[in-house]
């Protein structure tokens, strides 16, 4: 399964064959199918693991006494923190997502409602700290939840394990940017 995620990230989930994954794994075609039934079984299954350890820390992080900001820190964690383990899921999510959803009988329908669940978490969080005063009221939560989701995944492309930063320290330096900014001084996007 690992070595087809990784074969789905460097070519594209419709680009790989079930051959292309044998071969990688050192076994006959035919083989493979007594381990998936398809390359969809695949990709499924690859996702789905991804997403059920997301969700289920998301959904720890939600469950603490702390502080909105607090868990939006976690979450950001989290977020950076799946980078190593499940790099190649990300990238086939971003890849394939609009083609995986297309496919008939609506085995990735999932993919949605994960996405919707994930979403929701987020805003929440976000409406959360601007209703106790902690976050700026006067920014979108579904729009800020959408910035900050697509500057983690798209992290995947450049992010290289070994590199000056890990994934912790990754987050780190995001959660500064996210909630104590770039510029100095007096706020000159603030609305009067």
């Amino acid at each position: 399964m690992r070595l087809a995620a990784e074969l789905f990230a460097r070519k594209g989930f419709q680009a790989t064959t079930v051959r292309e994954i044998a071969e990688e794994a050192g076994i006959l075609s035919g083989s493979l199918y007594h381990h998936f039934d398809s390359k969809e079984s695949i990709v499924d299954e690859v996702l789905r693991t991804f997403l059920e350890d997301l969700v289920s820390r998301y959904r720890a992080a939600l469950h603490s006494d702390a502080d909105p900001r607090a868990v939006l820190s976690e979450m950001v964690r989290i977020g950076f923190a799946t980078l190593e383990p499940h790099r190649a899921a990300i990238t086939v999510m971003q890849n394939d997502w609009n083609y995986l959803r297309t496919l008939p009988g609506g085995r990735f329908d999932y993919l949605v409602k994960a996405e919707d669940e994930v979403e929701r978490m987020w805003v929440e969080q976000i409406k959360r700290g601007q209703a106790v005063g902690q976050f700026r009221g006067d920014v979108d939560p579904k729009l800020t939840y959408r910035m900050i989701r697509d500057t983690i995944w798209v992290a995947v492309r450049w992010f290289r394990t070994g590199g000056r930063l890990n994934p912790a320290g990754l987050a780190e330096h995001y959660v500064t940017v996210l909630f104590d900014g770039l510029a100095t001084g007096d706020r000159t996007s603030q609305r009067a």
